[in-house]
This record gives C-alpha cells, sequence and structure tokens, in this order.
C-alpha cells in the first residue's frame, strides 16, 4: 500500500488562508485573503485558486454562509470577485468551476411568507429559503460577471395538501418534483433545503446536488436553456428543471419505508472520474450513518444511467437499493464527522476523506486501510504549537492534487517547513516505486502522542 503523491489543499474555517501541503506535511504554498472560506476552495488547472469568501450577510446567517466568489493567483493578487449577497440571496456552501470557465453557485433563494402559503406550504414561516443554482460567466478584464444561466428549486413543488393554491398533485406519483410540505426537522426552521454541495459531469451535461435537510441527492440536466430550467420539457432529456434522479430518502416523495432511507444529512455528493475504481459512479460523505451510535461513512452508489444520462426508476423508489462500495472504520465511532466534511477518490484508487469538525485529513486504499494521516494545526485563534490540542481546528473540505497536475506545473513547490511551530520531525518524501518495495516502511509526521503526551498527530502508512 502507497500514499498517492501530490499535494493537498485546504482552508482552515477559521482562518483567512488556504494552505497546500505536501505528503509530510509541509508547506508548499499559501494564499491570504481578507474573508473567512465561504467554505469551498479548488485549485484551477491555471494554478488559480478559486475560494468562497463569507462576507457575514446578517439575513442569512446559517452554517456555511458565504457570498463572495474569488480568484486568487499564485503570487497572491485577487484578480476577480463576485458578490451573490442582499436580503433576497446568498451564495452559500459550494462552487463548481465548468469547462467552459464559468462557475456554478450555490444561492439561497428567499421566499416570503405569502410567496410559500400560494406554493402550498402549510406550516407558517416569515420567510422561506428555497435554493438555486446559477451560472456565472466572469468577466476577468473588467470584473463582474454575467448571470448566463439558472435554476431554481422554487420551479419545481408539488403538495398534495390544498388544491386551491399551486403546485398541487399527487407526491408519491411526482418524484421529479419536490413536495413544499415534507419538512424533515424543525418546520419553521427558515433553512428549509440546505444543499450543501454541487458537481458538473461533462460527459452527461448534469448537475448533482447534495440536500442536507431531505437526506438526498439530486441530479439536473445543464443542458437546458434558462426558460426550459424553468420548465417540464426541454433539454437532452426533455425534462426541463425536472429533478432526472434523486436517491438516498425515498420517504421525501412519499415513497418506500424508513429502512430504504440510505443517506442522514450527507455532505459532498461528486462524480468519480479519471480512475479505473468506480469510474462515473457517485461519491458521498454520509455524516450520520450511525443509527444507535454516531459514526459516519464515506458511500459509492451506481445509479441506473444510460450513455444518454437517462435514469431508470422502478415505479416505487429510485435504485439502486444499496451502496456499492463503503468505508466504514473498523470501530466505526472512531470515524464521526457530525457536519460539514467530504471524500475525493483519487486516480489510483485510493480516497482522501475529510473528517471536517476534527479537522482531520485521512487516505484510505480501496480495501480501506489508512495510509496518510494529518490533522489541521490552524484553528479560529491562529497556528497550534506542536504538542497543543488542536480544537476548533474544522475544515469544509481538503483536495488531493497529483505531481503533475497542471496547475502546480512550474510552480515552487519548495518545502516551507510545518506550518505549525515546535516541530523536530524530519521526513522525506519517496518515489513511489521505494514505497511500494517496503510495504511496511512506517514513520510519523509527528511524534506519537502516545509515548509524548502531543494531540497533534499524523503518520504515513506505506
Amino acid at each position: 500500500m502507497s500514499t498517492t503523491d501530490g499535494y493537498t489543499l485546504f482552508a482552515p474555517n477559521g482562518s483567512h488562508d488556504t494552505y497546500l501541503i505536501n505528503n509530510c506535511g509541509e508547506e508548499v504554498h499559501s494564499w491570504s485573503s481578507q474573508f473567512k472560506p465561504g467554505q469551498s476552495i479548488y485549485l484551477l488547472e491555471s494554478g488559480i485558486l478559486l475560494r468562497t469568501a463569507n462576507v457575514h450577510n446578517p439575513t442569512f446567517d446559517a452554517g456555511g454562509t458565504g457570498g463572495r466568489i474569488e480568484m486568487i493567483d499564485w503570487d497572491g493578487t485577487i484578480i476577480w470577485e463576485y458578490d451573490i449577497s442582499s436580503t433576497l440571496e446568498c451564495q452559500h456552501h459550494d462552487v463548481e468551476y465548468l469547462p467552459n470557465g464559468n462557475i456554478l453557485a450555490v444561492v439561497w433563494d428567499s421566499r416570503t411568507s405569502a410567496e410559500a402559503t400560494q406554493a402550498g406550504r402549510t406550516t407558517s414561516v416569515d420567510t422561506l429559503w428555497s435554493e438555486k443554482i446559477i451560472e456565472i460567466e466572469p468577466d476577468l478584464v473588467n470584473g463582474g460577471g454575467t448571470i448566463v444561466w439558472e435554476w431554481k428549486v422554487w420551479d419545481h413543488l408539488v403538495q398534495d395538501v390544498n388544491n386551491t393554491v399551486d403546485n398541487y398533485g399527487v407526491v408519491e406519483d411526482s418524484p421529479q418534483l419536490i413536495n413544499i410540505n415534507f419538512v424533515p426537522e424543525n418546520p419553521t426552521n427558515a433553512d428549509w433545503l440546505h444543499i450543501n454541495s454541487v458537481d458538473y459531469n461533462r460527459e452527461l451535461d448534469q448537475i448533482i446536488m447534495s440536500n442536507h435537510n431531505l437526506s438526498e441527492i439530486w441530479i439536473i440536466d445543464h443542458s437546458t436553456t434558462t426558460a426550459e430550467a424553468a420548465s417540464h420539457s426541454g433539454g437532452n432529456s426533455n425534462k426541463g428543471g425536472d429533478l432526472l434522479y434523486r436517491w438516498g430518502n425515498p420517504l421525501v416523495y412519499d415513497q418506500g419505508t424508513g429502512i430504504d432511507q440510505l443517506l442522514f444529512a450527507q455532505h459532498d455528493a461528486n462524480w468519480i472520474s479519471d480512475t479505473n475504481y468506480d469510474d462515473g459512479m457517485i461519491m458521498i460523505f454520509n455524516n450520520q450513518a450511525g443509527d444507535l451510535v454516531d459514526y459516519s461513512e464515506v458511500n459509492v452508489t451506481a445509479p441506473p444511467v444510460d450513455n444518454q444520462g437517462n435514469y431508470s426508476y422502478s415505479g416505487t423508489t429510485y435504485l439502486p437499493a444499496y451502496f456499492h462500495w463503503t468505508y466504514q472504520a473498523p470501530n466505526p465511532t472512531d470515524f464521526y464527522g457530525q457536519n460539514i466534511s467530504g471524500a475525493q477518490r483519487l486516480a489510483n484508487g485510493n480516497t482522501l476523506i475529510c473528517q471536517g469538525p476534527d479537522g482531520r485529513f485521512f487516505e484510505v486504499s480501496y480495501e480501506g486501510d489508512i495510509v496518510w494521516e494529518y490533522i489541521n494545526p490552524v484553528n479560529n485563534t491562529g497556528i497550534a504549537n506542536q504538542g497543543d490540542v488542536p480544537g476548533h481546528n474544522a475544515v469544509f473540505r481538503a483536495y488531493r492534487y497529483a505531481a503533475d497536475y497542471s496547475g502546480l506545473i512550474g510552480q515552487d513547490l519548495t518545502s516551507q517547513g510545518y506550518i505549525e511551530s515546535g516541530s523536530t520531525f524530519t521526513c522525506e518524501l519517496y518515489p513511489t516505486s521505494i514505497k511500494d518495495n517496503e510495504p511496511n516502511a512506517t514513520f510519523s509526521l509527528y511524534p506519537n502522542p502516545a509515548q509524548n503526551n502531543i494531540s497533534i498527530s499524523s503518520e504515513l502508512r506505506f
């Protein structure tokens, strides 16, 4: 077993800085911003950092709030920024960079009490935060950007309570629509759905979202025009902006029973690509998979889809009936990320997992063995010293970029030492071939906490 050669990118939730580290845990680059992250960050193929920023919108004050999207070049210069923050809307959680250079953004879409009632909502609310996905064409020369495509949940609702208002129908016969009255938790909570991730499939021209509050993943057609996205026809699917596929909790569309629910407050639904290990399938961080005890899982599911992007439906629930691949800790409660978090399938079949609340990143083989581990030493008061307890060191997600990734080619990746201070450990990065020839070799990035009473620890196992 070996760790995947490359560099890991992460942005501590309590910091203005984004870090890139090598497999020894040494910082090789960082970027600074005026703002803490609005959660997601990505290193583009151009070497530019795409980053969300939390501008502290006072209206939308739930977890994951952002409001601004930034592009920062390798030298730390902000080359583009775009605000989506007002009393009526706010970017939150995630963005996605498209092959054409445009950017998808997840945006809260506030609706009044009167609008909610007219749409068929039965619970009285002061405001209701619906969701929308917008596509922005950035103007890197003059600044700003143009919204060139938009999809709104509000155009795809159903309710079966009041036939005198909008969206009346039979919920169990309308799985392509969202039941405005399915509220699993606090019915007066304005943040009704809480979408927390967005990803794009260029082969299918489709978008996947993770819906936290309904414990579902949704897939929609991106090939539509904005007008078609607001309707029920058009696009490659000829279904407009209706859901092409949903999975994880059939109770939401009045099908199945409790035992059919497989996702629980999940994050980071993403298509696996560029690997022979489950390529084309969907990976999900299943935050609250545990029932009687708290634990998380990373799951892979294989939706029934053909080459044209059409999903089969059993007439009751969307398939499959269970996961294709699962990572669960040998002692399940040792792995628990109550919120945030994510997972990335790497080219060699390993999976990089971010256990977000604890700022813990670890890499597992396809068989589930841990081969690399790192603890974020940056919290909301600064950088910890080696040996400090790393509290409040949450990270939304972490990403591994291969050493030959185009965004890293030609960049100075010289080690700048460890982020935390006080470490005396030294580490040498070995070629993968040497690692493979020494399957039992182990070493720690930091002294063993069991021997040294140290809480910040990382280790590589080959």
